[in-house]
């Protein structure tokens, strides 16, 4: 039979090419952002609908644990700025649900931040608005809300009175402008484009401000196109084009397809190439993480790039992923783990990274055995990066099986694995696991698990996969998850021993097959 897997791989790159924005989901966050900032832009009333919609039954938006604060604050605030401006009772009705699981929330003292994109200055700035909104209301005062801990209201203080008097603050802010509030309109320091400001819809929006929604700026052009591809709602960040297409390249060739990548996919990922690395995506800073997985891509489709500026990342014995991050990253140093190792070379500089990424890498896995990150809600994502990349370099093998014996211990009756509910994202993380930490070796458990695994994501080929991913808010990047699918299918398949197991048979367009 043809490698099918391979031939669905190529409609993934085929559509990447012909994106310049990416596929990601709908942000709660972000697009109730526009709903307050931008009211006259196109798509609002799918906004609104968005809004109202996903509300939660405790009148909270936005996934369990803490993940649902910010996401709540967000859509609170804007409900009651667009109750404010049309008196529509629904909305007020829906605004006070939020306001009462906020308020429930916070009163509590229990809530811990989690560790996403600027969550300790994004919080604070919606609270000030949201009790602005209660002021205005005549609200009595122990209706107000408090910080909650882990925030830095003061340093949020700081830096809008900065922003008022005309500082410039550091580039990887803008992709979080709106927290400056009235003071991010127009600021000097930075140029919207025809990707807009800071990658983000909101701080796009933020720089606009209030009534220049009718000039036809390239960053209302910007905001225009990324509502229409959700009909009003906007992803947390766009484009991500640099990021989709590096990590979609790198799963396919960590699975081991066959696979021939348009030639603009490949020229675009060395144009995104500076000094520094790449981004993302237009308007961020280049970053460890992205330059890692693209340069490892490249040199894996027989395109290498130098390491050299992976370097400027290096702290001690770890990388950072951005100067002055707040917690360093596992997956950013195991992706940089990886593009050490798909270098041809034997430079001393680089064996003895290479050393000392593995170690790192082993003194940050927890008890259990398992991973997690910054970057991702779930540790399944953590432990199959670091998984892969120790794997890859064959140095440190007890890592790899306490990470297998923790997949082993987690998996759910139906097959699957997920930190809040069985997921195809985390089952394909947990098969890839299972697979590249035995290395070929029979193990009667390891591949029940993983053909088990595999029956799960055949069966649940059409099911959504909920946002695990970290930004502002949590988001989906659905081919990046599609990729996963495949490649866990694939390395499977390429077990022959896990490949009887599968119920039913692997007769399967998304299996790669001999």
């Amino acid at each position: 039979m043809m490698d099918q897997a391979a031939g669905v791989g190529a409609r993934i790159l085929a559509d990447m090419s012909a994106d310049p924005y990416g596929q990601f989901s709908p942000s709660i966050y972000e697009t109730a952002r526009l709903v307050s900032l931008a009211p006259d832009l196109a798509g609002h009333a799918g906004r609104m609908r968005f809004l109202l919609t996903e509300q939660n039954a405790d009148g909270g938006w936005g996934r369990p644990d803490s993940y649902g604060l910010l996401p709540t604050l967000s859509a609170t605030e804007a409900l009651l700025a667009e109750s404010h401006r049309t008196g529509n009772l629904k909305l007020v009705l829906a605004a006070g649900r939020g306001l009462q699981s906020v308020l429930t929330r916070l009163y509590a003292g229990d809530e811990t931040l989690p560790d996403t994109v600027a969550v300790e200055l994004l919080v604070p700035g919606l609270v000030l608005d949201i009790n602005a909104h209660l002021d205005r209301l005549g609200t009595e005062p122990g209706r107000r809300l408090p910080y909650p801990k882990g925030t830095q209201p003061e340093l949020l203080r700081r830096l809008r009175e900065a922003v008022e008097n005309g500082a410039s603050l550091p580039p990887k802010l803008v992709h979080s402008l709106e927290m400056f509030g009235p003071a991010a309109q127009g600021v000097s320091f930075v140029q919207p484009g025809p990707f807009g400001a800071g990658c983000s819809p909101a701080a796009t929006a933020a720089w606009l401000g209030s009534g220049a929604m009718a000039a036809k700026a390239p960053a209302v052009r910007y905001l225009e196109t990324v509502q229409s591809r959700h009909g009003g709602p906007v992803p947390v960040a766009a484009p991500l084009d640099v990021f989709e297409r590096s990590w979609v390249l790198a799963t396919f060739l960590d699975a081991g397809l066959d696979i021939a990548p348009p030639p603009a996919i490949v020229a675009g990922l060395h144009a995104a190439f500076g000094e520094s690395g790449a981004p993302g995506g237009a308007g961020l800073p280049p970053d460890a993480d992205d330059t890692a997985t693209t340069l490892h891509a490249l040199a894996m489709l027989g395109s290498p790039r130098s390491l050299d500026c992976l370097w400027a990342y290096q702290k001690d014995d770890h990388f950072v992923t951005y100067p002055d991050e707040r917690t360093p990253s596992v997956t950013t140093n195991a992706h940089i783990l990886q593009a050490f190792l798909s270098a041809d070379s034997a430079d001393p500089q680089l064996t003895g990274a290479v050393r000392t990424l593995t170690g790192w890498l082993a003194a940050q896995q927890d008890d259990d055995g398992s991973w997690s990150d910054k970057w991702h809600a779930s540790p399944y994502y953590a432990t199959a990066s670091c998984v892969t990349a120790l794997a890859g370099c064959q140095d440190d093998p007890v890592a790899v099986r306490r990470a297998v014996r923790w997949v082993l211990a987690t998996q759910r009756a139906d097959g699957s694995w997920g930190r809040w509910e069985g997921t195809p994202e985390e089952t394909a993380y947990a098969v890839q696991i299972l697979v590249r930490g035995s290395d070929g070796r029979p193990e009667p458990l390891v591949e029940q698990a993983a053909a088990r695994g595999c029956a799960f994501l055949i069966k649940t080929e059409n099911l959504p996969d909920p946002p695990l991913w970290h930004d502002k808010d949590l988001y989906t990047p659905h081919r990046i998850l599609a990729a996963q699918r495949i490649a866990a299918l694939s390395v499977a398949a390429a077990n022959p021993r896990v490949r009887r197991l599968i119920k039913p048979p692997l007769a399967h367009p998304m299996i790669k097959t001999a």
